[in-house]
């Protein structure tokens, strides 16, 4: 998320062309194409939106809408039979690249929107890095573009991942009450928690190695890595693999379960599939965004480690400082702003257990704010027996939606995790109740490095 992008297997290739409109298809009704607002892409981007074939439900083939509006691409799908609800889909991070790219909603919440009779809109937002005005602002234009070009609709709700979670859980706070519902998926709840959570990790390695390192120099990932590697006994650590960690190697590994959520299933296993990972995403690659440098934002002054021996990191590791104090502490909408805990419409969530890019900790702080607001009754989470980032099976995230819209509907607040209860959190069968059985029985994913659920 925040180091180079050819690491998340997200990088995009650059186009040549700035857009392409949709076109008609033959055999189905003729996608639409838009009309612009004039706009084209602020300076050093562009948009690539090549067609996108309607799907035919009930034997009626969707309208594609797709265009530029205020910087931004756009796709706007709507059912022929549609039921007057409208879905946002909020993408997730997509790099420093300058190719802005709107997508349909994933895991076939498309197919199954389209099925239930709802509309759906997603927008590139107007820029690429960790922007997150840039994604609240677009989410909301576009829905606003929506209501004047095609009808306003009874309802609007919106949906997303990742850094689309951080866009989703801002966009409920920035405009109470106008999204009627929301889907946060592996989401940055916790907003600046999670840029302590990377800085955490390689300063505790660090300290555990006696190797300072920070900031990171240029030869980081080539010269003290390695190093800190060997002297942690995490070099040849592998997921499903021997436990390779000497003391200092198991001292990290706990330090970071403690940090991403605490004892749960499958939380040693996920550190052999992120412990690269999160070396790596320490490097910037020189540009001046939250994204590109996190130490603007990132502190650990107050952070206190667990646990702390055999190396008592808490007075051995280097403290650091947020650059930014002042955006850090701002309530205004800024590239990464915070997020209260205010929601004031149903919240339905879900992540996975293992996941260290955004780690479950995410929905621990969110739920710790919705509590202090009083608004746990319109938050309600889910976990995943995953480690991967967004590693949800069709199955799960439509259950998870058709749950939301349910909610949404009738007022019934549906099931969750009590992802706050330390408890419930570390027992051998926490988040089997919401993980697909069948994603299990085809060992899909990192699914088999959990135990079976009973």
């Amino acid at each position: 998320m925040l180091a180079s992008t050819t690491r998340l297997g997200r990088g995009l290739r650059a186009v040549g062309a700035a857009l392409i409109l949709t076109v008609g298809l033959t055999g189905a009704t003729p996608a639409v194409a838009a009309h612009d607002d004039g706009s084209q892409p602020l300076p050093g981007h562009t948009i690539s939106n090549p067609p996108l074939a309607p799907l035919v439900v009930d034997g009626a083939a969707s309208t594609v809408r797709q265009g530029v509006h205020r910087h931004a691409g756009y796709i706007i799908e709507t059912p022929a039979r549609w039921n007057g609800d409208l879905v946002m889909w909020a993408h997730g991070y997509r790099g420093q690249t300058s190719v802005l790219t709107p997508e349909p909603p994933a895991f076939e919440l498309r197919q199954r929107m389209l099925a239930q009779g709802y509309a759906w809109a997603s927008s590139s937002y107007d820029r690429n890095g960790y922007d997150i005005r840039s994604g609240v602002l677009g989410t909301r234009d576009l829905a606003d573009l929506f209501a004047r070009t095609v009808k306003r609709p009874k309802r609007t709700l919106i949906a997303g991942v990742s850094m689309g979670g951080h866009v989703i859980g801002r966009s409920l706070e920035q405009y109470p009450n106008y999204y009627a519902g929301a889907l946060p998926m592996c989401g940055v709840l916790g907003d600046h928690e999670l840029f302590d959570f990377f800085l955490d990790y390689n300063l505790v390695a660090q300290a555990l190695a006696g190797l300072p390192a920070y900031p990171p120099p240029a030869d980081y990932l080539t010269n003290a890595v390695p190093r800190i590697q060997v002297a942690l006994g995490l070099a040849g650590l592998r997921p499903g693999g021997p436990d390779t960690t000497n003391d200092l190697g198991r001292q990290l590994r706990a330090v970071t379960v403690n940090r991403s959520g605490g004892e749960r299933p499958g939380a040693e296993a996920a550190f052999a599939v992120w412990k690269d990972f999160l070396f790596g995403i320490a490097v910037t690659d020189g540009g001046d965004s939250p994204a590109q440098r996190p130490g603007q934002l990132a502190t650990n002054l107050l952070t206190r480690y667990s646990p702390n021996s055999p190396v008592n990191v808490n007075a051995t590791v280097q403290r650091v400082a947020p650059e930014n104090p002042r955006q850090r502490l701002s309530p205004t909408l800024t590239e990464v702003p915070r997020i209260s805990g205010r929601p004031t419409v149903p919240v339905l969530t879900l992540h996975d257990l293992g996941d260290l890019f955004v780690p479950f900790s995410m929905e621990q702080a969110y739920a710790r704010d919705a509590a202090g607001h009083g608004r746990s009754r319109l938050v309600v989470q889910r976990a995943v027996r995953a480690a991967q980032h967004c590693e949800f099976s069709p199955a799960e995230a439509g259950a998870a939606w058709d749950d939301l819209v349910s909610w949404v509907r009738t007022g019934r607040r549906p099931a969750g995790d009590a992802v706050t209860d330390p408890k419930a959190v570390a027992a051998p069968d926490f988040g089997c109740r919401f993980s697909d059985p069948a994603a299990y029985a085809a060992g899909s994913g990192t699914r088999r490095l959990y135990a079976p659920c009973p």
